[in-house]
């Protein structure tokens, strides 16, 4: 009879664990439906820049920016990973960056994450669990060797959401000094930055999980100077007019007119450096924009570190160093440093 009983005990224990474990594993398993976006902005931007250990200039390179803001919607706190669909399967894709935005105002924080090329979906587990129905405000950058080279370079960017997203901005940035710029669909607005690079941008409202816009992108270029390379020059030439970065971010932020878009992302903060030099965009939280810059230039695929250069610049700064100086410029341009840091370093070379 006693040995009935304990085998009775033992189916439960058997069972209650089973449950438990199964109910665990259901609540750390990514459901894209239950975590929706709130905000979405996609920056899509041929041969605006190059990563290292790129090889050949020859193959143009296709710098895709997303930044999001999910609401978790599953009726409980999460806290497993976060998964987004990406195009891992195509030409020359690599994963550039993973970061979060866990606090207002302050810079990404990266993550380390992994890369499922069969799936499609790049993951990554957020520092703290995801509140019910609050936000999580994530960025992911990645390159491919997808554009074409023939008489038009051309590429087609499909953007991938297997979640709902209410508001969502597509931004195209056409390579400096390109020409015959063809873009289909046909862009509602369209502006041209400080620096002369051509703005395409599109906003959409209530766009259902996998509704997967397309679009095709065809310029004509010569050389392969990318845009960086190319603004980075034009910021030698206004440093020696005397013109300092916030002068000139002001100049260029100020040209904004009140008839122009609000395009937001995470509360308007997450801006990168296209759109400071654009002058186009008006911000709510305008003061954000240099503390959250559009990328982090970390190196490698997995768990992301500050770049050694970045670090070891700081120490070698020495007073009235015009290239130390350009060095700053550009950090506060790309987001890398915000505009204090840029003063208070600027005040050691003076």
């Amino acid at each position: 009879m006693l040995k009935k009983k304990w085998l009775a005990m033992f189916v439960i224990a058997s069972f209650l664990t089973s449950f438990i474990s199964s109910k665990t594993s259901a609540e750390t398993i990514f459901q894209a439906e239950k975590f929706p976006f709130k905000e979405m902005q996609v920056q899509v931007m041929p041969e605006f820049d190059y990563p290292e250990d790129w090889g050949s200039r020859d193959v143009p390179s296709l710098l895709v920016g997303e930044y999001g803001t999910i609401t978790n919607k599953s009726g409980q706190d999460y806290d497993g990973k976060i998964e987004i669909p990406v195009p891992a399967k195509e030409k020359g894709f690599v994963a550039y960056l993973v970061a979060e935005f866990p606090e207002e105002n302050k810079p990404e924080v990266q993550r380390p994450y992994d890369v499922d090329k069969e799936k499609g979906i790049v993951s990554w587990k957020p520092a703290k669990a995801i509140k019910n129905n609050e936000t999580y405000q994530f960025v992911i950058e990645y390159y491919t060797k997808t554009i074409e080279v023939k008489e038009q370079k051309s590429f087609t960017y499909q953007l991938m959401n297997n979640a709902a997203i209410d508001q969502l901005d597509v931004v195209f940035y056409s390579p400096m000094d390109a020409k015959n710029i063809k873009l289909e669909p046909k862009a509602a607005n369209n502006t041209k930055s400080e620096y002369g690079e051509e703005l395409y941008y599109y906003q959409y409202k209530g766009v259902k999980a996998k509704e997967n816009l397309t679009y095709s992108f065809s310029y004509q270029k010569t050389g392969t100077e990318s845009t960086m390379e190319a603004i980075n020059k034009q910021q030698v030439s206004t440093d020696k007019s005397g013109s300092t970065a916030t002068d000139q971010v002001k100049k260029e932020t100020s040209s904004s007119t009140t008839n122009q878009p609000l395009i937001g992302v995470g509360g308007a903060s997450i801006i990168g450096i296209a759109l400071i030099i654009a002058g186009i965009f008006v911000y709510l939280g305008l003061k954000g924009n240099a503390q959250r810059g559009r990328r982090s230039a970390a190196k490698g695929t997995k768990q992301k570190q500050q770049p050694a250069k970045q670090l070891a610049g700081k120490k070698d700064y020495k007073p009235n160093n015009a290239e130390e100086k350009k060095e700053l410029r550009k950090k506060l341009l790309t987001g890398k440093i915000d505009q204090e840091m840029y003063e208070e370093e600027m005040k050691k070379l003076i």
